[in-house]
């Protein structure tokens, strides 16, 4: 699908100010796509917004169809009269800024939300009732599915942590009863038969996080703002998602995983990356024709307007890793299911707004799957200075913006990067100077782009560079729009815990004058020109 020449910031829900604990969907979220307009953007970037679980983080969901409450507005569920103000008065230990403590904020919200939920069954208008019923019958093939494995896994959770059970010997496939484990169809009738209210109340949340979540995509939209969603490739193995498709993935009868996900040693990690995630069964998908990879991709186009898909190389061959071992080393590529996958995804659902995130060990085989499934892949700025790569008749690395395919994305940084300050605080001076030629254009020694970048002129030179480029997206994570440095990490990947997917913008940061800057390079380079 051909892409408009647009440009926009990358910001997660979960990193708004002013609210209890956590961002929301609530008014700082609108108050973020007024200035979104302002800055003449067109496109929002966020990442995967499932229920998340272990570690907080977005690529490990218990649903990859659900919705996260944490992300739920206590506020807007008060003034429709679905919560009594009394019980969503937070606690002293939670704070409206700074960065997120996921553990207090679940402890504090997730009673909360259930607390509102029994208020809104109790309390909730016809017409709001009618809505609800709705919302159960068009979202029944995930929803039953997520609320079940939900109100099993909070019951068995409670009971592994009295008996000083943890970590994977906690989950399903190794806590629960045989027959609820193989998510036996009886045994689940039975548990919603001594559970209907906590699985009402389940359901009843992702009915609350539905309403805030499609208000807030409409009135995006009504500004001229499309949303970018992110499908990890791989989903948790303490999930719905496998635990109700045990199938489609490579399990042992017990739903112990044969062999998981992960990537393998390269220059960054001698071990390579060892995921964990189990992986999918190819052959028993296509079988199906790919029906659980429809289903997905159609829920995920229903909640945003252009779907990101994370790691697009595994769809070409994927690094399988036997399970238990400690490291990646002892992988190999196995073949993905590579065109057929998409082929089958658009014979049902018509051509897609699709982003290839193909980053890493790239190969023609992986490129022509991209090229053939029609969809533009990723470019990260901060990958094209490096000092080696400056060739004697020029600069050849294939993530200049001058080199880019015009159908491609470009971004300074992913989440999974530094922020670009933080990149040049930490780079080399060799390739600084690199970064501050491009940047300006004419030679720079060392030591003056050393000092352009430590105030700050050469993080802004590198956006208005990407934003200039060739590629038809630009999309530009929000704490380089602020200039930000390391602190402002998302993500640092293959840690657990610390400061990853917790920061919050300070209040006050969304600025008139940086609005106006924002817009008047995004015009200048023709993106986003609003009529």
């Amino acid at each position: 699908m051909k892409f408009t020449r647009s440009s926009g910031i990358l910001m997660h829900p979960t990193s708004f100010a002013g609210t209890p604990g956590i961002g929301t969907l609530g008014k700082a979220a609108y108050e973020f796509v007024d200035w979104l307009e302002s800055a003449h953007q067109t496109l929002w970037q966020i990442l995967p917004i499932g229920p998340t679980g272990y570690g907080d983080s977005p690529y490990a969901s218990f649903s990859t169809f659900a919705g996260n409450p944490l992300m739920i507005d206590l506020d807007d569920l008060a003034a429709k009269g679905w919560a009594d103000k009394n019980d969503i008065i937070p606690a002293d230990y939670i704070k409206t800024d700074g960065p997120v403590d996921f553990g207090s904020v679940v402890w504090w919200k997730m009673p909360v939300l259930f607390k509102c939920a029994s208020y809104f069954l109790a309390n909730c208008s016809k017409k709001d009732r009618e809505d609800y019923e709705a919302f159960k019958n068009d979202n029944s093939s995930w929803l039953d599915n997520y609320a079940n494995f939900t109100s099993i896994k909070q019951f068995y959770d409670a009971k592994a942590d009295k008996e000083g059970v943890s970590g994977i010997a906690q989950m399903w496939n190794a806590f629960w009863p045989e027959k609820l484990a193989k998510c036996d169809p009886v045994e689940v009738s039975k548990w919603n038969a001594g559970h209907t209210d906590n699985i009402e109340q389940i359901k009843v949340i992702q009915f609350f996080f539905a309403k805030q979540w499609f208000s807030l995509k409409e009135y995006a939209n009504g500004k001229g703002i499309k949303l970018i969603g992110d499908i990890p490739i791989f989903v948790a193995p303490d999930s719905a998602d496998v635990w109700a498709n045990q199938k489609f993935f490579q399990l042992d009868k017990k739903g112990i995983p044969l062999k998981v996900a992960g990537v393998p040693p390269d220059y960054f990690s001698a071990t390579g990356q060892l995921w964990g995630n189990p992986l999918y069964d190819w052959d028993a998908m296509k079988k199906d024709n790919y029906s659980w990879w429809v289903k997905r991709t159609q829920r995920m186009t229903e909640l945003v307007d252009i779907v990101r898909i994370d790691h697009f190389r595994g769809f070409e061959a994927y690094w399988s890793i036997p399970y238990g071992d400690p490291t990646a080393v002892n992988g190999k590529w196995i073949p993905g299911p590579n065109i057929a996958l998409f082929d089958a995804i658009k014979k049902a659902l018509g051509e897609l707004p699709i982003i290839a995130e193909d980053l890493g060990v790239i190969t023609d085989g992986v490129r022509k799957l991209r090229d053939d499934s029609g969809f533009p892949g990723m470019k990260v700025l901060q990958f094209a200075f490096d000092p080696n790569e400056a060739g004697k008749d020029g600069m050849v690395n294939a993530f200049l913006p001058h080199m880019y395919p015009q159908t491609s994305v470009v971004y300074t940084g992913t989440h999974d990067n530094d922020t670009m300050q933080g990149w040049l605080d930490s780079a080399s001076d060799a390739a600084v100077k690199i970064a501050a030629e491009y940047a300006f254009g004419k030679k720079i020694s060392e030591t003056e782009a050393r000092a352009l970048s430590d105030n700050g002129e050469l993080c802004a030179g590198l956006i208005r560079s990407a934003i200039a480029s060739t590629a038809d997206m630009a999309v530009i994570p929000m704490q380089d729009i602020l200039d930000l440095g390391a602190e402002a990490r998302m993500n640092t990947p293959n840690t657990l815990g610390g400061t990853n997917w917790a920061w919050r913008i300070a209040p006050g940061s969304l600025t008139k004058e940086r609005a106006e800057n924002l817009a008047f390079i995004s015009d200048l380079y023709g993106r986003n020109i609003l009529k």
